[in-house]
């Protein structure tokens, strides 16, 4: 069931108390703007997203620390997401730290690589146009394998990992002006659902489609939150869609399985963070000033967050148990409600936002461990960053399809908050 158009509640400047009350800012009004230059030193300052959460589309806060957080809702389905997968496959991804530091103009990130005429397995044999080496039988690896993009500002690097058959998920980037000219940049990353059928298509889908609402509604002058509410209910109709396809196109799926898949995304714009989610992809906040906080912008929806959120469990206790992946909260046709999560911050100081897959945060799960696994220089680097991100994760195991997006937060102009 989708929902009506968004009740989110923006949280304004994050200059004072949250007035929960007060519904996120629609188009054509004004946005929520740091400090004009010179305002009085004493006057509330903008809060760090560690200082003040957002709100979730309900008006709730985030974290179950909060006062006023919901404690335990029930959950409208659960959904395992963890076949069984054989130890290794004979060919592996390619690893992302092999590449260049920076793309030469030969080779944009943007721009598809030519097949392979040397097989990748042997080193030896001929590649034939089917994909597989004419030495030893081998198949290439697949354009999804291993990707890499730039857009602007942002960046994103995809790997299928050392344990999966194939990539799963999926992401999309954009940056575009809004209507006085500013910048606003976007990452929308997609886990597909293993447990489902097609959920490598289901990724793609809903990341085109939520990709495409921001990059269409920032510069009509959407606020970001609104925007992304939209972008949500989007991807959630596309992944649908993809259920009442002819049956030829479900030819392997005699139960008819809907696919699936989690959505995570952030967008950067006029000195806003706003990031939405449906299930258990995560956004990250990593101040360039590490001796500051860094903080987790997101709550899971998993088992292991609803026994968190009950009090039943302590965050280490429910995330070691096997049950702790199963998702509650997911965009697909068998999903049993869309509930979009959205939140809004005003970092007082620059930064990075990590946007990533349970394929990283498996193996940097805090918010401190993040930061100390990003490299220094994120804001300045984002490629290199991801690709960082990515080697990370392959180097604990490489258990799952990797995806990780990183956008650079700009620091906000003078007298907005303290720095």
């Amino acid at each position: 069931m989708l929902p009506a158009p968004p009740q989110d509640h923006a949280t304004p400047a994050m200059t004072g108390p949250r007035d929960s009350g007060v519904p996120a800012p629609r188009a054509g009004v004004e946005w929520p703007a740091p400090e004009p230059p010179g305002s009085d030193s004493i006057s509330p300052k903008t809060h760090l997203p560690t200082d003040l959460p957002g709100t979730d589309s309900g008006g709730h806060p985030l974290h179950p620390g909060t006062p006023g957080a919901p404690a335990g809702v029930p959950a409208s389905g659960v959904r395992l997401d963890r076949p069984a997968e054989p130890e290794e496959y004979p060919l592996q991804a390619p690893d992302p730290r092999a590449a260049g530091e920076t793309p030469g103009p030969e080779q944009r990130p943007e721009e598809h690589a030519q097949p392979a005429t040397t097989c990748v397995a042997c080193r030896a044999g001929r590649v034939d146009s089917d994909g597989y080496c004419e030495n030893c039988g081998h198949a290439q690896p697949r354009e999804r394998d291993h990707m890499e993009r730039e857009s602007g500002p942002v960046a994103a690097v995809s790997d299928r990992g050392l344990r999966h058959h194939r990539n799963e998920d999926s992401f999309a980037l954009g940056h575009t002006a809004l209507p006085d000219g500013g910048p606003a940049t976007l990452a929308v990353v997609c886990d597909g659902v293993s447990s489902a059928t097609r959920p490598d298509e289901a990724s793609a889908a809903a990341a085109r489609a939520a990709g495409d609402v921001l990059l269409a509604a920032l510069p009509r002058g959407t606020h970001p939150q609104a925007a992304m509410h939209e972008a949500i209910v989007a991807a959630a109709q596309a992944v649908n869609a993809l259920a009442g396809e002819p049956d030829t196109a479900r030819e392997h799926d005699p139960h008819q399985n809907a696919p699936a898949c989690t959505l995570v995304s952030a967008v950067v714009a006029a000195g806003l963070l706003v990031v939405g989610w449906v299930g258990d992809s995560r956004a990250y906040w990593v101040p360039d000033d590490r001796d500051a906080p860094p903080a987790r912008l997101t709550e899971d929806d998993s088992w292991a967050a609803q026994m968190v959120a009950a009090g039943l469990m302590s965050e280490a206790e429910a995330y070691a148990d096997e049950r702790a992946h199963a998702i509650t909260g997911w965009l697909g046709a068998d999903a049993y409600e869309l509930d979009p999560h959205t939140a809004s911050f005003k970092p007082d100081r620059p930064g990075v936002v990590v946007v990533c897959t349970d394929g990283l945060w498996n193996y940097a799960e805090t918010a401190r461990e993040m930061a100390e696994t990003i490299p220094a220089d994120a804001a300045a680097r984002p490629l290199h960053s991801a690709r960082i991100l990515v080697g990370h994760a392959l180097d604990g195991g490489g258990h799952d399809n990797v995806t990780v997006a990183v956008l650079p937060f700009p620091a906000p102009p003078q007298g907005a908050g303290s720095a």
